[in-house]
C-alpha cells in the first residue's frame, strides 16, 4: 500500500473527525480564556461589562470557529495559504488608506460590529504561505540565495505595513515569526547571523536617527526605550506604566492579595490593564502561584502543538503548526518579559487573556489549523 493510499484510508472521516480532534489542547485553550474572562471581570470592578462579557462572546465565536476549520482537510488550507497572504496584504493596504485611528495609530478596520486589526491575521497568513513555500520547494533548494530571497520578500512585506502604522510590536512578531519557519525548514544558520548582524546595524541607525530629519521611530516609541532602560528617570511620565506595573508585580508576593483586592488594579493605578498589561493585575491578585499556573497552561499549549507537529507526515502541517506554536510562545514571551521590564513596552496582548476581538478570533483560527493538522494526520 503506498503512502497516499496509507494516508487516505487512516484519515478519519465524518463525525470520526470530532471525535480525533485534540480535546486536552482545546479545554486548555478555554482554561487560558477563563482566566481572561476572570481578570477583565476584575478589573471592571466586578461587572461583566464591558470587557467580559464582550470577550466571551468572542471566545464562543472563535471557537466554534476553530472546531469548523478542524474539520476542513489540511490540504485544502495548504492550497488556500497563498489567497490567505494576498488578503492580508490587501488587507493592510486597506487600512493605511482607510483605516480607523485609536491612540495615534492607524491599524483597524472597522466592520461595525468589531475593530479588524489585519496586523494579527498577517501574522497567520506569513506562516500559512511560508509553510506552503517549503512545501513546494525543493529540500536541496531550500539554502540556495535566490530561494532564500523570496521568503524575505514575503515577510518583509507585511512586516513594512505594519511598522508603518506604528505598530512595532506586531512587525516584531511577524518578523520572528516567519524567521522561525525558515529556521525550521532548514535555511543554513549563516543567513540567520548575517540578518542578526544587520538587526544590530538598525538598531544603531535608529538611535542615530533622533531628533534628525530623518527619524526612523515616533517620538513616544523613543520614549519606550529610554523607560526601558530607566524607568525611574521619568515615573509619573513614559515610566508610568512600567512602574505601576512592577509595584504590582511585587505586590502580590506568592499567593497574592486576593480576588479583586488589588490595590493597584481596584485603585485605578496601572493604566491599559485590561489589555497589555492584565498580567500583573493576574500577579497582584493571585500573586506567584497564579502567574506560573497561566505559564504552565501556556507551556502546556505549545507541548501539544510541538507533538503535532512532529507526528505529522506532512511538511506543510509541521511547518504550519510549528509557525503557529513559536508566534504563540513569542505573544505570551514577549508580554511577560515587557511588563516585568524585561522588554520594551511595544503593545503586545497576552493572548486570550487581554480583551481584543482581533487577537482572539484570529488566534483561535491559527489552532484550528493546528487542530485540522492533528485531525488529518496519517494514523
Amino acid at each position: 500500500m503506498s503512502f497516499l493510499e496509507y494516508n487516505v484510508k487512516s484519515t478519519p472521516t465524518g463525525w470520526r473527525k470530532f471525535l480525533h480532534l485534540n480535546w486536552a489542547l482545546a479545554m486548555l485553550l478555554a482554561a487560558v480564556a477563563c482566566v481572561g474572562f476572570l481578570m477583565l471581570y476584575s478589573v471592571a470592578g466586578g461587572s461583566f461589562d464591558p470587557w467580559a462579557e464582550q470577550q466571551m462572546q468572542r471566545f464562543v465565536v472563535g471557537f466554534v470557529a476553530m472546531l469548523i476549520i478542524a474539520m476542513v482537510p489540511i490540504w485544502f488550507w495548504r492550497n488556500m495559504s497563498v489567497l490567505a497572504y494576498i488578503v492580508g496584504i490587501v488587507l493592510l493596504v486597506w487600512v493605511e488608506f482607510f483605516g480607523v485611528t485609536r491612540g495615534g495609530a492607524q491599524r483597524w478596520i472597522d466592520l461595525g460590529f468589531m475593530g479588524l486589526q489585519p496586523s494579527e491575521l498577517a501574522k497567520i497568513t506569513v506562516v500559512m504561505m511560508l509553510a506552503a513555500y517549503y512545501d513546494w520547494l525543493d529540500l536541496g533548494k531550500v539554502s540556495h540565495p535566490l530561494f532564500v530571497a523570496i521568503p524575505l520578500v514575503l515577510i518583509g512585506l507585511p512586516v513594512g505595513l505594519t511598522f508603518i502604522q506604528p505598530d512595532l510590536g506586531t512587525s516584531l512578531l511577524i518578523l520572528m515569526g516567519g524567521g522561525a519557519v525558515m529556521f525550521l525548514a532548514g535555511v543554513h544558520w549563516l543567513y540567520f547571523v548575517t540578518v542578526i548582524a544587520m538587526g544590530i546595524g538598525a538598531i544603531s541607525a535608529v538611535f542615530a536617527s533622533r531628533g534628525t530629519g530623518w527619524q526612523l521611530l515616533a517620538d513616544y516609541q523613543y520614549g519606550r526605550i529610554d523607560t526601558f532602560l530607566d524607568p525611574s528617570s521619568d515615573p509619573l511620565g513614559d515610566g508610568y506604566h512600567i512602574t505601576q506595573s512592577q509595584i504590582a508585580l511585587g505586590s502580590g508576593g506568592w499567593t497574592g492579595r486576593g480576588f479583586m483586592q488589588g490595590t493597584q488594579i481596584q485603585g485605578d493605578f496601572l493604566p491599559e490593564s485590561h489589555t497589555d498589561f492584565i498580567f500583573p493585575t493576574l500577579a497582584e491578585e493571585f500573586g506567584f502561584v497564579g502567574g506560573a499556573s497561566l505559564l504552565l497552561l501556556y507551556v502546556l499549549i505549545l507541548v501539544f502543538c510541538i507533538a503535532t507537529a512532529m507526528l505529522s507526515r506532512d511538511r506543510y502541517a509541521s511547518l504550519m503548526v510549528m509557525g503557529v506554536a513559536v508566534t504563540f510562545f513569542l505573544y505570551f514571551a514577549l508580554n511577560m518579559a515587557m511588563v516585568m521590564g524585561l522588554a520594551p513596552v511595544v503593545g503586545v496582548p497576552l493572548p486570550l487573556v487581554s480583551y481584543g476581538g482581533s487577537a482572539m478570533l484570529v488566534l483561535l483560527a491559527a489552532f484550528g489549523l493546528v487542530q485540522s493538522a492533528h485531525v488529518h494526520r496519517a494514523r
